[in-house]
């Protein structure tokens, strides 16, 4: 398409310099303020976030609900693409458009859904105080439960998506060839499927991490002031506190801790691989 390499990058350039100015610089700008106290650099503005037990807490928790709307997506995703794949070419382009529809639809307007559902005169409430099973309301809004429900509702589709991708792209034959070769439907995940679906299933979570890491609005409705993550914390600090050191290093964090998720599930990826 291009004679040479040079003119590739001449053509490139405008678009590269571009994305630097508007994205790149103002983030290395803003991750510069940690590092960076009365004009010396400094680790201080880390070491005196993880002082405090509050900021300790925030950061694990956060850590712990991006774990664990990962792994559980990861599990119901591959459920439900396994079945959707199997599908007819008809029933799977419709159950794939139900998956895509949540993602039409304002985080916003899906967050505030689960007020409707999980507040004291919600849908929930009412079924357990129709079972008989308390005699008064549940606290459910405002906890790490209904942040992790919200989350998994938010970004499930996500994973949904990249492992029907990586399903399809695998061999029609690779399954019936290991049921006849004796292996038990365990086994047939763990040495066929999932090796074969590991790029996926990357993708998948790395979305699926990265958005639970640094979605703003669920955790703010959902958990409110009592249940904080580092976004959150990230907001007070920039509105409130109007202390943008401390959100440089919540950025700074936020931002390694998804490049290292995605590091980190290519190389268990890859290992799976080769063993």
């Amino acid at each position: 398409m291009f004679q040479n390499r040079t003119e590739a990058l001449a053509l490139a350039l405008p678009a590269a310099l571009f994305a630097a100015l508007v994205f790149l610089l103002p983030v290395v700008i803003l991750l510069s303020e940690g590092f960076r106290i009365d004009g010396s650099w400094t680790l201080s503005a880390y070491t005196g976030f993880f002082s405090q037990s509050l900021n300790r807490t925030v950061f694990l928790r956060t850590l712990k609900l991006g774990l664990e709307v990962t792994a559980v997506s990861a599990v119901i995703g591959y459920a439900a693409a396994f079945a959707i794949v199997n599908l007819p070419p008809k029933g799977k382009g419709r159950m794939i458009g139900l998956v895509t529809l949540p993602l039409m639809i304002s985080p916003v307007a899906r967050t505030y859904a689960w007020i409707v559902i999980l507040g004291r005169t919600g849908i929930v409430n009412q079924a357990i105080q129709g079972l008989g099973l308390s005699d008064t309301p549940l606290r459910l809004l405002f906890t790490e439960t209904a942040v992790f429900i919200g989350l998994l509702q938010l970004f499930l589709p996500l994973m949904i998506l990249s492992l029907i991708s990586a399903l399809e792209n695998m061999p029609k034959d690779a399954i019936p060839a290991a049921r006849v070769l004796g292996a038990n439907w365990f086994q047939v995940f763990w040495k066929v499927i999932l090796p074969l679906t590991r790029e996926g299933l990357v993708v998948g979570g790395t979305l699926v991490f990265t958005g639970s890491l640094t979605a703003y609005i669920t955790p703010a409705v959902l958990g409110g002031s009592k249940v904080l993550m580092l976004e959150t914390l990230l907001y007070q600090q920039v509105s409130v506190a109007n202390d943008f050191v401390a959100a440089s290093v919540i950025a700074f964090m936020l931002i390694v801790m998804s490049f290292a998720a995605n590091i980190l599930l290519k190389r268990l990826a890859t290992a799976r691989n080769k063993r």
